[in-house]
This record gives structure tokens, C-alpha cells and sequence, in this order.
């Protein structure tokens, strides 16, 4: 089963979610990773229910009466972020839980709501099988030059050989 993490990366960079998913760690000192982890820590501190592990295969920033919650310290990303949203709403679905999403970007004080429809659940079960297919390759996906490769954990090891050719 797939991580709400390896979604989003899927969205985001396919050779990022191979990479991740192979146990490649470039994330841990990255400075954008441990934004985001302290934003986790100090956010939302009244809501009771925060980092809320599903059986044991994806974790929820927090739950609130008839909503997921999703944390994000901006919006740019914000095409990733609500697929990583949608595929919780899906997962919890499937086990008997509806719920809507909030994706609350905490710098810019603004909160998406994210429904799950049919289409969505298609689009989910696409990516799923994608995700799947691409964690199966016996090396990762070629470089493709994105605009926000620069501000990336693995942007070192993505382009470190770039000045040899």
C-alpha cells in the first residue's frame, strides 16, 4: 500500500517517489523537511486527534468532527497536496469512513476544502497502479528538469553527475 507521501511525490516527481521509496534518505536535514516537521508539531495544538497512523500504512496531520485535516506550509504545491488529501479520503472510504479534507497553508492563513468524488477515485486508483509500476523499476525514473528542483532534498544526487556530460 502506498504512503500519503509517496502520492504526493508521485504528483510532484516520479524520480523523487523512486527514490524515497527505495529507502534513499536525502530528506532528513533538508531545511524545507525540517520546516515542515516543526509546522506539524506546533500546529493545531487544541485539536486532541494529530498524526494519526491508519493501520500501520498512512498517517493523518489531524481529525476534526467530519473532517481530515492536511498541514502545508504554503501553497505551492497545492496540486499535490490535494491528491495526497484525495487519497486519504479514499483510503478512509474504503475502510467505511466518509470524511471531506482541509488543506490549511499555515504561512498564507488560507484552508482548501477537498471532496472526493467518482472521478477523483478513479483518478486515485490510476495513480495507485502507477505509483506501483514505477516502485517496481530496477532504477529510477530519468531527470526531468522542474522549476522547483533547486528547492528539492535530492537535488544533489539528481544533478550531481549534470556537469560530466
Amino acid at each position: 500500500m502506498a504512503s500519503g507521501v509517496q502520492i504526493h511525490y508521485y504528483k510532484v516527481c516520479k524520480r523523487k517517489l523512486w527514490l524515497f521509496s527505495k529507502g534513499i534518505g536525502m530528506e532528513e536535514e533538508h531545511e524545507r523537511v525540517i520546516e515542515g516537521k516543526i509546522l506539524h508539531e506546533r500546529a493545531y495544538p487544541r485539536l486532541d486527534e494529530r498524526e494519526i497512523l491508519i493501520d500501520d500504512t498512512f498517517k493523518l496531520d489531524a481529525l476534526e468532527d467530519e473532517y481530515v485535516r492536511e498541514i502545508k506550509i504554503s501553497s505551492k504545491m497545492a496540486e499535490a497536496d490535494r491528491f495526497q488529501m484525495l487519497y486519504y479520503l479514499y483510503e478512509l472510504k474504503k475502510r467505511g469512513i466518509h470524511k471531506k479534507g482541509l488543506i490549511s497553508y499555515t504561512k498564507e492563513r488560507k484552508t482548501e476544502e477537498v471532496v472526493l468524488t467518482e472521478e477523483d477515485e478513479q483518478k486515485i486508483e490510476k495513480a495507485l497502479k502507477d505509483v506501483y509500476q514505477i516502485l517496481q523499476c530496477p532504477s529510477p525514473p530519468p531527470l526531468k528538469k522542474l522549476s522547483y528542483c533547486p528547492k528539492c532534498a535530492y537535488y544533489e544526487f539528481c544533478y550531481a553527475l549534470e556537469g560530466d556530460e
